[in-house]
């Protein structure tokens, strides 16, 4: 356990950053969710919007340093490839 008074607000805002990292992650995974959710039902413009909230997001994280951007980089193109399969499939 810690001892001195700099650590313990270490552990106070290492947990802080933990739960506020989770919840940014919790919500990207959802918004990329929701975007293969309309892809299910084949919806074409739903999928464009959820898509483009789903880049918002993952670019937040980013920003945060929560996402590594080249792995942004990559769920956004794969993403972005099955709403156009689906685009180009209608």
């Amino acid at each position: 356990m810690a001892n001195s008074k700099s650590a313990k607000k270490r552990i106070l805002v290492a947990e802080r950053n933990r739960v506020r990292n989770q919840a940014v992650k919790t919500r990207v995974k959802t918004m990329a969710k929701k975007v293969l959710s309309t892809i299910e039902v084949k919806d074409v413009e739903a999928a464009k919007v959820a898509l483009s909230v789903a880049y918002k997001e993952f670019d937040k994280a980013v920003s945060k340093g929560i996402l590594k951007k080249n792995t942004a980089s990559r769920k956004k193109a794969r993403l972005a490839a099955k709403v156009n399969s689906l685009v180009s499939s209608l």
